[in-house]
């Protein structure tokens, strides 16, 4: 009978039609297998191109979205770093920057052996780590009050209100403390002749200058540092305060225990790089306020300012070119080393 299998000598023999039944429907599993795997290789080709078309226009947005900035940092951070040569060179108009006498060190030694060295090296030092300090502080101290409220309309006004002195000119900021602090119409000594006391003559005066320029900078970069810190501690976890709430922790408690740690790296990341600017000092707050007033220059001249003076009056180019690189090289060294110094306190918080 036909699919029978039959025994012969012995020996299992099979029907042919039934071999052929077993090979065709083989051939039809294979070809239905070959269709299905062209068809998703194809799908897959198609995913792969869109997938890549789709790579290709997001890389190219995100490439022109950073062409202004690129551009800007290479015309005026690159292109001028052909400029540094003249800090090695006597530089005059009539020979150019190629022609100029080449002197190596002695402009670096003229500004090392100068009698106004040390003063500005001082006040540089010391007046931008106080801004660091206080201006820091301020700031996590306002982030925290901001996270804090709970009315976003009050949180909208004060942030408005508190980042808006950093986009006034410090020309502004110089002609309102001077309508402030003018010896004979100034509000200040207004105020004090009301309680008897004795008008102070604020430009004559240099010691009351750092306390001075210090709220000065605080009030006007305040606001937009402690934006950073309060976008922070919008990313914290909100069930850590719920868990605190439960274990019957105080808002100072939080504060200690959840708020700071978690700003802690943030912190750090902000104070290495401000610490690489600390031969860096803001010449608008330094020039403008002052008024370049000569009898302040005790407690206010600072590299900056002196390297502006030096250029106008003196007309050395290379002494102001060999201090403004000492400035570069000095912050970047800065930066290294206050990195190295964190990582090996915690690795976690460096930058590097």
């Amino acid at each position: 009978m036909r699919g029978k299998r039959t025994f012969k000598r012995g020996k299992l023999t099979l029907n042919p039609d039934f071999l052929t039944a077993i090979i065709k429907l083989i051939k039809l599993f294979c070809l239905k297998g070959e269709k299905i795997l062209k068809t998703k290789l194809m799908r897959s080709k198609k995913q792969n191109s869109t997938m890549r078309l789709g790579g290709r226009k997001r890389g190219f947005q995100l490439i022109s979205l950073a062409a202004i900035p690129l551009i800007y940092v290479i015309i005026f951070s690159y292109v001028p770093m052909s400029g540094l040569v003249i800090a090695f060179k006597n530089y005059r108009f009539d020979k150019g920057i190629l022609g100029s006498d080449w002197v190596g060190l002695k402009n670096f030694e003229y500004f090392f052996k100068s009698s106004d060295f040390g003063r500005i090296i001082k006040n540089t030092i010391s007046l931008n780590l106080v801004f660091i300090i206080v201006g820091m502080a301020c700031a996590v101290a306002l982030g925290i009050l901001l996270y804090e409220l709970r009315s976003k309309t009050k949180t909208k006004i004060y942030q408005t209100v508190m980042i808006l002195p950093y986009f006034i000119s410090w020309v502004i900021v110089g002609y309102m403390v001077y309508a402030f602090l003018n010896p004979s119409y100034g509000l200040a000594n207004a105020i004090l002749a009301k309680f008897g006391i004795e008008p102070i003559k604020w430009y004559s005066e240099p010691k009351f200058w750092p306390v001075i320029l210090t709220i000065a900078f605080v009030w006007k970069n305040v606001g937009i540092d402690c934006v950073i810190y309060y976008a922070a501690l919008m990313g914290i976890d909100n069930s850590l305060f719920e868990a605190a709430e439960i274990d019957g922790a105080g808002k100072w408690q939080k504060i200690r225990y959840i708020t700071l740690p978690c700003l802690k790296s943030i912190v750090i990341m902000l104070f290495i790089l401000k610490v690489g600017g600390i031969f860096r000092a803001d010449f608008g707050l330094f020039y403008q306020l002052t008024r370049d007033v000569g009898a302040l220059y005790s407690t206010t001249d600072v590299m900056d300012t002196y390297i502006f003076r030096t250029l106008k009056t003196v007309r050395d180019y290379g002494m102001s070119s060999a201090a403004g690189l000492l400035q570069s090289v000095v912050g970047f060294v800065t930066v290294l080393v206050t990195n190295w110094i964190v990582k090996k306190i915690d690795s976690d918080s460096a930058l590097l």
